[in-house]
């Protein structure tokens, strides 16, 4: 008989992987509990004589061998993974490693699972010639203009004070003229005019100086138009304030300085059109409500939900919002960050959220509750907006954008009330993307997890696209 405390964990977990099965399958074939099989994987319970000849007889096993494992083939791959050279410097013993893989089995597994992400990102850098660039002394990466922007913006919370306080001065202003236009005659001497889109040329705004005129394309709606008056106001009379952020960065690209650029103008044609302290103490007057903040300032679902972002000046805050837009194929086009949401760098986003799914329902609302697999939550409000169009024939661009908050501040938003179905227990579980997310029943999943390995499926076929170990 074999020894009284016998412990197999990653021979066990290697015997399940390769005939397809579940912790749950192997449970009910030996009739014990999922929570024992993954304490013998974990070799937190030894392998009892009687589970041995159960095991034996379930899956056809020669008893001898698997009662002499010592988990001789999970310690040589550990050390193969430590021979890396990024790990030279390291005293790396063998008998830790045994010990490691005998004693904690799931901290080996955590460390092959990074191992292989680690492995696909060199990879991934590679087949972008990185190694070549090195040798020759160039830029290991093609430098990325809007991920500059965005990193820029990101890490300032998408809050410009400065910009915030222009904003509301010119808007004060403003207000001594009957309207935008009024004030651009008075204060600069040029005439709004607004021309039909062939005229334009493809132009929605062009400022003429020899002419003294803003001219507009005429099919924008009026909150469009507005915006863009906004912005060549900002660009007029905001110059210096904007120069002065610009100036605390470095960018490498001249495309991601211009980027940035256009992104401040825009953050201050809104701080104008919506000035902080008015629209901070209208969001909550009336509870974040979108739609109803849109009448009341003549600007856009999109423009609304854009400047909810940016409530966040050093002594006045607000909810903090995430937001992102995407086209019908999942592009992102525009995304900020302030409440803390962990948006993928790279690939699509997870199908499951509502915001992809706001195309069925166009310019409607939709709310969602959503679990990330960490368990924090965020509430998010999704809708279509659409760009361009304005006359027949026009083309016109449908997206979606979606503005979300974490738990902690949901019920200060109109959208979470009065709704029984409407739940923070009823989340759904979502990932930041099909490779970071290990949700093993996700229906939705278009690629494995990194670090993951996959089940063989000749002898049982999961119903997710992939089946993939659940330990």
């Amino acid at each position: 008989m074999p020894p009284s405390r016998l412990y197999v964990g990653p021979t066990l977990r290697r015997l399940r992987r390769d005939r397809g099965l579940t912790q749950a399958d192997m449970a009910t074939d030996l009739e014990v509990s999922p929570s024992y099989v993954a304490l013998l994987e974990r070799n937190h319970r030894p392998l009892t004589a009687e589970l041995l000849l159960r095991l034996a007889q379930t899956y056809a096993l020669d008893i001898k061998s698997l009662a002499a494992s010592d988990g001789s083939d999970e310690t040589a791959r550990l050390q193969s993974l430590l021979k890396d050279p990024i790990f030279t410097d390291i005293d790396l013993p063998a008998m830790e490693t045994g010990d490691l893989v005998t004693n904690f089995p799931g901290i080996t597994e955590a460390f092959a699972r990074l191992y292989a992400a680690y492995q696909e990102g060199q990879l991934a850098l590679a087949d972008k010639g990185v190694e070549a660039r090195m040798t020759r002394g160039l830029p290991t990466e093609a430098p990325d203009p809007v991920a500059e922007s965005r990193r820029f913006l990101g890490a300032r919370r998408n809050n410009f004070a400065a910009l915030d306080d222009a904003g509301e001065r010119l808007a004060q202003a403003i207000a001594g003229h009957d309207s935008l236009a009024g004030y651009f005659k008075a204060r600069h001497g040029l005439t709004v005019r607004r021309l039909p889109g062939a005229v334009m040329a493809g132009s929605t705004r062009r400022l003429d100086w020899h002419a003294k005129e803003i001219r507009l394309d005429d099919e924008m709606d009026t909150a469009s138009q507005r915006f863009q008056l906004a912005q060549q106001l900002a660009y007029l009379e905001m110059a210096p304030a904007i120069d002065a952020i610009i100036a605390e960065a470095s960018f490498a690209t001249e495309s991601g300085e211009r980027l940035t650029r256009r992104a401040l103008a825009g953050y201050a044609a809104a701080a104008v059109l919506m000035p902080y302290t008015a629209f901070a103490r209208a969001v909550e007057q009336r509870r974040y409500d979108i739609e109803a903040l849109a009448r009341q300032f003549g600007a856009s679902f999109e423009q609304i939900a854009h400047r909810m972002t940016t409530l966040q000046k050093p002594g006045d805050e607000r909810v903090p919002f995430f937001f992102i837009r995407v086209d019908e194929a999942g592009n992102v086009s525009k995304r900020l960050d302030g409440a803390g949401f962990p948006f993928a760098r790279h690939g699509g986003g997870c199908p499951l959220w509502n915001v992809h799914r706001a195309f069925r329902t166009p310019r409607q609302i939709i709310t969602q509750w959503l679990e990330l697999p960490d368990g924090e939550r965020f509430f998010s409000i999704a809708r279509t907006v659409t760009a361009g169009g304005g006359g027949f024939g026009r083309p016109r661009v449908d997206r979606a954008i979606a503005l979300g908050c974490s738990a902690e501040h949901a019920s200060r938003l109109i959208y979470t009330q009065d709704d029984p179905g409407l739940s923070p227990d009823k989340a759904t579980p979502i990932g930041v993307t099909c490779r970071l997310c290990h949700r093993a029943e996700c229906t939705a999943r278009s690629a494995p997890p990194i670090g993951r390995q996959i089940l063989p499926d000749d002898i049982r076929r999961t119903s997710a696209p992939f089946g993939f170990s659940d330990s």
